[in-house]
């Protein structure tokens, strides 16, 4: 009997131990943090310089690479070499990555998985009304749509002489009075621009 008040004590300090360490517990639970995920993309998105890729050639883990694309907009994978990335799809990137293998490996099979995507713009400069930067949607975006973006021309914009500056150092140029006139041919589509392009608006 008389050690009833130490059992009973006893059973309090344990009760009250469980009681404090059930909510730490808990607490570490929700305080991990989730793994670090590739980024959920549609197969409509364009890639782009500065993307990181993870491409997998089927039983070769020497061909299978985690790649960068560069400035120029090109990865280069052995047996393939140089292969144009930006402004593909990653389902049009491994067919190129395919055919290029097809001369050393009998039906290659190719995965390519977007890693992680760096932000894609485009630059308006000059005669507009909201010059600076644009995001593109899904890596993609005509020149009339970054134009509309833009805001418009200003009053002192010439609409016939747009220049395009191209990251690989090409320039085109576009008229925006043709592309937008009468006799234009609506079935063709308006000139792509691509990432890191600069449109400059005399």
């Amino acid at each position: 009997m008389k050690n009833r008040p130490f059992v009973s004590t006893l059973a309090a300090a344990l009760a009250l131990a469980v009681c404090t360490l059930a909510p730490l517990a808990a607490t570490d639970k929700d305080d991990k943090k989730p793994l670090p995920q590739a980024p959920t993309l549609n197969d409509e998105y364009r890639l782009g310089p500065g993307d990181k890729l993870r491409i997998e050639v089927y039983k070769d883990a020497q061909l299978s690479q985690a790649l960068q694309i560069r400035p120029d907009g090109k990865v280069t994978l052995p047996l393939a070499g140089d292969v144009m990335a930006a402004g593909r799809t990653s389902l049009e990137l491994r067919d190129a990555i395919a055919e290029s293998l097809k001369e050393y490996i009998a039906n290659p099979v190719v995965t390519v998985i977007v890693t992680e995507t760096a932000p894609q713009l485009v630059y308006i400069q000059g005669e507009v009304n909201k010059p600076g930067a644009i995001p593109l949607v899904n890596g993609r975006m005509s020149i009339l749509q970054a134009l509309a973006v833009a805001g418009g021309f200003t009053d002192f914009a010439n609409k016939k002489n747009i220049l395009i500056m191209r990251k690989s150092g090409k320039r085109e140029t576009f008229n925006y009075k043709d592309a937008v006139g009468d006799d234009y041919d609506n079935r063709r589509e308006p000139l792509q621009l691509l990432p890191g392009d600069t449109v400059v608006v005399k």
